[in-house]
């Protein structure tokens, strides 16, 4: 029962942390990170750490291998195209080693712990952006620079603990003084970068497209359902990182008052989003919290939706089933920052 539990524990740390909510590999509880079972995970999360300094993503790694599993993934570490900051991976898989490190003092995950922020040192580009993948992608919108599923700004997290000495990485010996001023050379580059790319509509600014061209930072679309728009969940994400930010600038302030003003604008109040995983749906519901739509077009601020055809559509139920269900369309996450933003505006 005990493995079952910390198995659970270990599966719900890698998984994306609620709207607002804390992530569970900060928890300051050192007790499972001293654990057999974590040393278990963490042997196995070294492993499949390829030699880029990346992980790939959507791999259970708490997962037992057998040995024809453990095979294929030491022949796969020399792979260079499926290395990642999507969904979650290579900064989960680092704030575990982070947290292993602080209760273990075992060096082999401080190592790899420093070995994967020199990836996402080397994967910054030069106007502050990282890509989705990195050093070789599959895709061309891979190279992109990415907000989408919060991958940029994860990365801008991870970067801003380690330089405040927050934990896990104010563990002795995990990062030395020159990785906390790297650290913060990344940071403050990736804030121009996410400043640059702030969407300003006749000297206004407004939010976030999930990806911006990784040379002109104008936005861009991905695959065929994501057409360059306005884009919610993302640009809220990337609002809450700003207010995070000690002594803001003017530049962060008026970056921060914009893109709250054009979530007060844009909610749609009276509809409650149904997602059952195989299809999704809004009904009419008097007490929903607000919603926000995940696209709105450039012409006209409107929500509209899109199918693998890459056809834009006012109504979701224009679009495919498979896409329906298997997409997040409308998010509350905006909602979640109204009362920190009361707080940060006082």
């Amino acid at each position: 029962m005990k493995k079952i539990f910390l198995l659970f524990f270990f599966l719900m740390a890698l998984a994306p942390a609620p709207a607002g909510g804390q992530n569970p590999l900060k928890s300051e509880d050192n007790e499972f990170f001293s654990s057999p079972e974590a040393g278990r995970i963490g042997r196995q999360v070294l492993l499949w750490q390829r030699n880029t300094g990346g992980w790939p993503k959507n791999v259970d790694m708490a997962k037992p291998l057998s040995d024809a599993d453990r095979a294929k993934v030491l022949a796969d570490k020399s792979r260079r195209d499926d290395s990642t900051i999507d969904n979650n991976a290579t900064t989960m898989q680092m704030y575990y080693l982070a947290r292993l490190y602080s209760a273990t003092k075992d060096k082999s995950y401080r190592d790899a712990f420093r070995k994967g922020l020199q990836y996402l040192f080397e994967g910054q580009y030069p106007n502050g952006g990282w890509p989705q993948f990195w050093p070789e992608v599959r895709v061309k919108y891979a190279r992109h620079i990415t907000f989408n599923d919060r991958a940029m700004e994860n990365v801008m997290n991870l970067l801003l603990d380690i330089y405040e000495g927050s934990a896990p990485f104010n563990a002795k010996g995990l990062v030395t003084k020159n990785m906390k001023n790297m650290a913060k050379k990344a940071f403050d580059k990736g804030l121009e970068c996410i400043l640059d790319c702030q969407i300003i509509v006749d000297g206004q600014a407004t939010v976030w497209c999930q990806q911006h061209d990784e040379y002109t930072l104008k936005p861009t679309k991905a695959r065929s359902f994501e057409l360059a728009s306005y884009c919610s969940t993302e640009s809220a994400g990337l609002l809450d990182l700003l207010m995070k930010l000690k002594n803001p600038s003017e530049r962060v302030k008026n970056a921060v008052n914009g893109g709250m003003a054009w979530f007060e604008a844009n909610k749609i109040i009276g509809y409650k989003y149904i997602h059952t995983g195989e299809d999704s749906y809004i009904i009419s519901h008097t007490d929903a919290k607000p919603l926000w739509a995940r696209f709105y077009d450039f012409e006209e601020c409107k929500p509209f939706f899109c199918g693998r055809d890459g056809i834009m559509r006012r109504n979701l139920s224009e679009i495919e089933q498979e896409r329906r269900g298997g997409y997040g369309w409308y998010t509350e996450f905006p909602g979640t920052l109204y009362k920190k933003y009361a707080e940060w505006s006082a």
